[in-house]
């Protein structure tokens, strides 16, 4: 069965009768002549509105037609089944497609690097089996697959409770479930450009973890999976915001090279090293490992946003506490004397001060600030002249130190700790995100956290008056993600409440993604015997969108084998069988009578998407 794309393609060429044997395509005739730049023949396939949109880049006064992209469709859309990549199984880092050895110049190439992957877990402990679709030579897939969708199961929580509603503004927080790229695609158009920081705790890839794709490209595939999404995050990030990723070393490499390719070299910070525990365990095979990473990117290198956060608390600032031990003064105030010579090797800071002995590099402030701590009882003067003048830093005035890029004051949350949840990994404290927080957003920033998990980034945002979007699509948000946002709203007292003087207040709307094929893909996912699994063969016969080359009845007739086959590969058989392009309902669809979505319903994504009627993606 032909594409739309690919029947426009054809009826433009049936015009030329030396491109046919018959009524087969001469492919490599075309391309010839496409790669020749026959005029009469780019001229008729430009003349076409779709092949346009598709295969050409509308300039200031020209269009410029995509030849190599159009070959590669015409090359390899009928045999390859929209998976095709330059790869089998090498990963490596590659420049203009040679491997390291060849070349100094560093990019990350990978299997499906050039391919779309959905990746729909619903469960953390079941995945399925994904279609990687080809940028090129499977666009038309992709467009419907990222199209916006719709929002439903719609609901606001606020102090009084659970109401329903028929609207949103940009004032309102958002919690969306659903898949987190669909979802990603379903936002961009509001809120292309609008957040100060993207914070990510992401699936780490350790084999122990919730990314299930347990084949041999698992690598690849988590590479290609976080590259889908990174590419729509920077589109949404503002020009003055951060993204910050947080992994263990399982990945954090591939990741740093992955985002240096997307946000560009010149936009890294920093890489945060986060010590979240002490070193009592002793692995038989490796170093005891008690640091994560977390990976700072900014949008850009000369208008990001950026504030110092200082601390007294970590290893570096309580060494510097130490040093300069801990003196009382006359009313018993502690205070530690610091030097106030100047750190340049010249200074023009150089002055006499009472004839007590100038630094020998002069002193770091002027003559006006020495006078004026002097007035304020700041400084300590030596019994001997020939000794350097000291300044008072008073402990309960000091600030600390700028954090440095080892973070060795927040712990991850004891297991007896009230700030833990029911959530089964290791939760984030309230303390991190916070210091992020500090660092790159101001109150009324937007955050966006699109693997929200337990929920603790939306929880500190509501804490710190940030307004953000959540995106999760495991089961347990509704168990625990949005009982804990509810919590907060009537006052927690966990985390960060204290420091923040968190009262309670704040609300935020509640939406799924409309599903279609994705409902039954969970119900096949978590059948417990065949009997449960023929209710869902039935329910598919009903109302499911199948794959045009598969007819479920023959297959699933009692002659096919089908029921000889394990309860496994049953499902993994029926999940195959469903289109992956009618997982959710795109909102172009809202208004098609077979879905009977009602009017509250449709009344809030026209406000969400702030337009009446169909959207392009």
């Amino acid at each position: 069965m032909e594409t739309k794309l690919q029947q426009e393609i054809n009826n433009v060429l049936k015009v030329f009768p030396e491109y046919w044997n018959e009524d087969t395509l001469l492919k490599n005739k075309v391309i010839e002549d496409v790669r020749a730049y026959n005029e009469n023949l780019i001229e008729a396939l430009l003349s076409n509105e779709l092949i346009k949109d598709t295969y050409s880049l509308q300039l200031f006064s020209a269009v410029v037609f995509k030849v190599e992209d159009f070959i590669s469709m015409l090359r390899f859309k009928n045999y390859w089944d929209n998976s095709y990549t330059k790869y089998t199984n090498e990963v490596g880092l590659t420049s203009e497609g040679k491997y390291l050895k060849y070349n100094t110049d560093v990019v990350l190439d990978f299997p499906h690097k050039d391919s779309v992957l959905e990746g729909g877990m619903t469960k953390e402990d079941i995945g399925k089996k994904e279609i990687y679709y080809h940028n090129i030579i499977a666009k038309e897939e992709i467009d419907t697959l990222l199209s916006p969708k719709v929002f439903y199961n719609i609901k606001k929580y606020d102090k009084e409770g659970e109401h329903n509603i028929n609207e949103f503004t940009d004032k309102d927080n958002l919690i969306l479930k659903g898949n987190n790229l669909l979802a990603l695609h379903s936002i961009k158009r509001r809120y292309s450009g609008k957040f100060q920081l993207i914070y990510l705790d992401v699936p780490y890839n350790t084999g122990n973890d919730s990314f299930l794709y347990n084949d041999r490209f698992n690598h690849s595939t988590w590479l290609t999976f976080m590259k889908n999404r990174l590419e729509v995050a920077k589109e949404l990030l503002s020009d003055t915001g951060s993204i910050f990723i947080q992994l263990d070393d399982h990945e954090d490499s591939y990741m740093k090279v992955l985002l240096d390719e997307i946000f560009g070299r010149e936009n890294f910070r920093n890489k945060i090293t986060w010590k979240r525990r002490g070193g009592s365990a002793n692995p038989s095979n490796r170093l005891n490992n008690v640091a994560e990473y977390i990976l700072w990117y900014s949008k850009s290198s000369s208008t990001f946003k950026y504030d110092p956060v200082y601390t007294k608390d970590d290893e570096n600032t309580q060494k510097y506490i130490k040093e300069r031990f801990v003196h009382k003064d006359e009313n018993g105030r502690l205070y530690m004397k610091s030097p106030i010579q100047s750190p340049n090797y010249r200074s023009n800071l150089i002055y006499d001060y009472k004839g007590y002995k100038t630094p020998k590099k002069g002193y770091s402030v002027s003559r006006e600030v020495l006078e004026k701590w002097d007035r304020e009882g700041k400084l300590v003067f030596p019994k001997n002249k020939d000794q350097n003048i000291n300044r008072k830093i008073y402990l309960d005035e000091y600030k600390g130190q700028p954090v440095s890029s080892l973070w060795s004051d927040i712990y991850v949350i004891n297991p007896m700790s009230k700030e833990r949840t029911n959530f089964s990994s290791g939760q984030k404290p309230e303390a991190l995100i916070k210091r992020i927080f500090e660092m790159v957003t101001e109150e009324n920033d937007l955050i966006l956290d699109f693997f929200m998990g337990s929920s603790t980034t939306q929880a500190v945002a509501m804490k710190m008056n940030r307004r953000f979007v959540g995106i999760e699509q495991m089961d347990y948000m509704n168990e625990i993600s949005v009982p804990r946002l509810n919590q907060v709203i009537n006052g927690d007292q966990g985390g960060i409440s204290k420091e923040t003087q968190w009262q309670g207040g704040g609300s935020f709307a509640y939406a799924e993604l409309y599903s279609l094929n994705e409902e039954l893909v969970n119900k096949i996912q978590v059948s417990q015997d065949s009997r449960e699994l023929n209710g869902i063969l039935q329910e598919m016969k009903a109302k499911a969108y199948l794959n045009f080359k598969v007819d479920l009845e023959k297959m699933t007739s009692n002659n096919s084998g089908f029921y000889e086959l394990s309860l496994q590969e049953q499902k993994d058989i029926l999940i195959q069988v469903l289109d992956m392009n009618q997982l959710y309902l795109n909102y172009s669809e809202i208004e098609d009578s077979q879905y009977a979505i009602s009017d509250s319903v449709k009344t809030f994504n026209h406000s969400f998407y702030k337009k009446e009627g169909d959207m392009d993606g």
